[in-house]
């Protein structure tokens, strides 16, 4: 039975929990001592009461006399406000403690969100990074903070009610003690078999998640194709989900505390009926009998609700190990211990038999070589799913080569620093992505530390100078989130400017004007000419015709280069570009 009672508290918090999250209670350990000393008293002076009652009982009811007791009901309301000022200060510092390592934990997890490799952003989705880097931190340390003050309260209340106990009848004490324990027993056999159960609750939730930040971001999309009832319908089903996750727990978590209750009920039924003897044959006094029942039942009372709460404990739990699972996984790109730093580009960037490949298993690139002169103007074209992004992706390592390797002045990409590389390179992305804020906010992430003077040149290299005196707030003109106050084309001109001010030395403009209309086409493009001066340029262009000055085109289809050259030989050569470059020129 002690053994049971131990395999309960071990599930609510093991040593290897312990272990885990104590550098984050490190730093503010006093604090948490402190909050954990308080709750000493709180719990002791629980027993004051109960204690209390055998003097007045006896007095009162055995000698008849009320006066010379009545220092104990003030006593007992001096100990109650005691008790109110401690429970007020506990509950304070055990919140500042736990906000604390709430916000370190966050702060953790945020490091480690935005240092994922790009497949990680590939396969998540929005709803389960929320919950993993942000719900999780908060359910695991509101259950923490919740649960040990709830243990060391209750711990140092039951030892002293226990002292109560025993101090009024020991044989009644051992009565109450076995039930005590016996109580526990029903929590042995649950925690198993909700732990599948709440796991999936926490899936269906974030599923949840991302269905709400659909329904935001996709707002127009709904709108325009007239989804509200199918996207209602989405939601319904996975409400209903969550409904039977919830109801499977309940069911296996419901008898919990209607058992605890039981045995507690019998416990206080075989006192009372042995309690009465041991008063009618004076082994106890009427008030220590008073006196034991009213300490058994603020013992076995928080007892009863435990049923309640050990479901909520459990979700907490999962939410720490998911936390701690999060915290311990590494992304799998990053420096090799003894990284090459990057001074200056001087020669050619090489792709030597380099395939890759995704988890999948389908082979997106195969065995390509292709060979850049440092300066030069570079164009990838062919079909739509041919390689062209992966191609140039595999440059700055968002993703690693399966096999081959990528080399810059003939060191592999793989054996340098990666904040190096990723310095200098600049990438203008078909859809660039604008963080909340104003313009001025989104120019300065190429370059945080940007002069005044810097901004307006990239302001002006970008072909925003007239959109940017047309604000009343100029480049402090807040954008909104996404950049949603704003239209394609300007938004990739603040990508551009962006890109601009990062002074990188080579360029990959991913399909950078495919989403815009003519005008604005114009408008980014002569942009894009200006950022091309004197820079390495990787262009993936839908519209060959921007492409004629190029100083070599490489055509891939189905993961293999086809033909590379300038425009003029390619077309001369009547191949695969020039069926495309006649193609596009049609539509």
């Amino acid at each position: 039975m002690f053994k049971k009672a131990k395999n309960v508290i071990n599930t609510s918090f093991t040593i290897v929990h312990a272990k885990k999250i104590w550098p984050f209670v490190k730093p503010y350990w006093k604090m948490a001592l402190l909050g954990v000393l308080i709750t000493v008293p709180v719990g002791a002076l629980d027993a004051v009461i109960a204690w209390a009652l055998k003097p007045y009982m006896d007095v009162v009811l055995i000698e008849k006399s009320a006066r010379s007791a009545s220092y104990i009901p003030i006593l007992i309301i001096l100990f109650s406000l005691l008790q109110g000022v401690l429970t007020y200060l506990a509950k304070y510092v055990n919140a500042w403690v736990g906000q604390k390592i709430t916000n370190d934990l966050k702060k953790k997890l945020y490091i480690k969100l935005v240092h994922n490799d790009v497949e990680f952003f590939d396969n998540a989705k929005s709803g389960e990074v929320l919950v993993r880097f942000s719900g999780d931190a908060d359910t695991a340390c509101a259950g923490l903070i919740s649960n040990v003050k709830g243990f060391t309260t209750r711990f140092f209340s039951s030892v002293a009610l226990v002292g109560v106990l025993f101090y009024n009848s020991w044989q009644l004490a051992i009565i109450g003690v076995v039930f005590l324990l016996a109580a526990f027993f029903p929590l042995s056999k649950v925690r198993k078999r909700i732990r599948k159960a709440t796991k999936q609750t926490v899936t269906s939730a974030s599923s949840m998640s991302t269905k709400y930040n659909e329904a935001y971001s996709g707002n127009r999309v709904v709108s325009s194709y007239n989804l509200y009832k199918y996207q209602y319908d989405r939601f319904k089903e996975n409400l209903a989900e969550m409904f039977r996750l919830q109801m499977k727990i309940v069911k296996r978590t419901g008898l919990v505390s209607p058992l605890m209750h039981v045995l507690i009920a019998v416990g206080i039924a075989i006192v009372v009926w042995y309690g009465s003897y041991l008063i009618v044959t004076g082994v106890i006094t009427p008030g220590n009998f008073v006196s034991f029942i009213a300490a058994l039942l603020m013992l076995y009372t928080p007892i009863k609700a435990i049923g309640n709460t050990y479901t909520s404990l459990q979700g907490s739990l999962l939410a720490m190990e998911r936390v701690f699972e999060v915290l311990e996984t590494n992304p799998l790109i990053t420096s090799p211990e003894n990284p090459v730093f990057i001074d200056k580009f001087r020669k050619a960037i090489e792709y030597k038999n380099v395939s890759f490949a995704y988890k999948s298993g389908k082979t997106v690139l195969k065995n390509i070589n292709a060979s850049i002169k440092i300066g030069q103007t570079v164009a990838l074209v062919g079909a739509t799913g041919g390689g062209k992004t992966t191609f140039v992706n595999l440059l700055p390592r968002f993703y690693d080569v399966t096999k081959g390797e990528i080399l810059i002045d003939g060191v592999d990409v793989r054996d340098m620093d990666i904040t190096s590389l990723r310095n200098h390179i600049a990438v203008v992305f078909q859809d660039n992505f604008l963080f909340s804020g104003t313009i001025r906010d989104n120019i300065i992430m190429g370059k945080l530390d940007a002069t005044e003077e810097e901004i307006n040149r990239a302001v002006d290299n970008a072909c925003l100078r007239e959109f940017v005196d047309s604000l009343p707030d100029g480049l402090d003109t807040d954008i909104g989130e996404r950049g949603i106050l704003l239209s394609g084309g300007q938004k990739q001109r603040i990508g551009i400017a962006r890109a601009f001010i990062k002074n990188a030395p080579i360029v990959i403009l991913d399909e950078a004007t495919s989403a815009l209309d003519n005008q604005s086409e114009a408008i980014v493009q002569k942009a894009l000419d200006n950022l091309m001066v004197d820079r390495t340029v990787f262009v993936i262009a839908h519209r060959l015709s921007t492409i004629h000055d190029a100083d070599k085109i490489i055509v891939i289809n189905k993961g293999q280069i086809v033909e590379e050259g300038t425009h003029k030989t390619l077309i001369a050569k009547k191949g695969a570009y020039y069926k495309l470059y006649h193609a596009k020129e049609k539509l």
